[in-house]
């Protein structure tokens, strides 16, 4: 992977395939092999990066809460180090939050999105209470308790009964995370801010996407973005859960192509 120094961090990305960019952004804990089964759709027309956000898989965490803004600066630094100029960006949960915000600071850079198990509103407080109490509790026991904690939201019931193997490729991927990159990879999510009003200014194509079996942002979430994005398409994955593109990356990759190519005149 290539490392470039971003603000307080480094972070670290992949580049792999040619043609039009396409960014895809993985959700937390895991890191940018999230893509790379989906990914392989895309791999015959387009140049895919592929980030480990900051705290995630080998890029550091840096000081303090991960924000939003760092990692919206750091998609910028990635894509000036690749000398890309406007790209499309696919962003899963996390992926979709530090979207938001790239797409409030550097709008023009965005040719179209595609967000994916999120959602625009902030966390209440229950939520980011609960955050909280999650990143002072693995500072305290360590990351396994908190990742098998969190399997059985992550993945739909589906992918737990019958993909027992992308459990634990995902279980994998969450355990290259120190408990000090969970704790302020949560933190700065807690610190999020309310995208609902973003969603109403963003005039790229755009493509929701989401699982019928996502507990966290499922189809009702993805629904309320749909409303808010004028023009936007949304699809639904059948007996798939937060973690859709990994649990279905021919369905996945198949909604990505198609939209792509549509964006790109194909």
């Amino acid at each position: 992977m290539i490392r470039i120094a971003s603000g307080d961090a480094e972070v670290a990305y992949e580049i792999v395939g040619d043609g039009p960019v396409v960014v895809l952004l993985h959700p937390f804990p895991t890191h940018h092999e999230f893509w790379l089964p989906a990914g392989a759709a895309l791999l015959s027309r387009y140049r895919l990066i592929l980030p480990d956000l900051r705290g995630h898989g080998e890029s550091d965490v840096g000081e303090g809460p991960a924000v939003m803004k760092k990692h919206a600066s750091d998609l910028v630094r990635i894509l000036d180090h690749a000398e890309v100029g406007r790209a499309c960006f696919v962003g899963v949960s996390i992926g979709g939050y530090a979207l938001f915000e790239f797409w409030r600071r550097h709008q023009s850079r965005v040719i179209a999105l595609a967000l994916c198990n999120t959602k625009a509103q902030a966390d209440i407080a229950e939520a980011k209470a609960n955050r909280l109490q999650a990143a002072a509790e693995v500072m305290e026991r360590g990351t396994e308790p908190f990742f098998q904690s969190m399997l059985p939201k992550l993945m739909g019931k589906s992918t737990h009964q019958t993909r027992p193997d992308l459990v634990d490729g995902a279980l994998r991927m969450m355990r290259q995370m120190s408990p000090e990159d969970v704790a302020l990879v949560q933190q700065g999510m807690a610190e999020r801010p309310d995208s609902t009003a973003t969603l109403n200014s963003i005039n790229a194509p755009t493509l929701i996407i989401t699982g019928n079996e996502d507990i966290l942002t499922g189809p009702p979430e993805a629904a309320f973005i749909h409303q808010h994005i004028a023009g936007s398409q949304m699809k639904i994955i059948p007996r798939a859960g937060h973690f859709s593109p990994w649990e279905k990356p021919e369905e996945a990759g198949l909604l990505l192509r198609q939209f792509l190519d549509a964006v790109h005149g194909a």
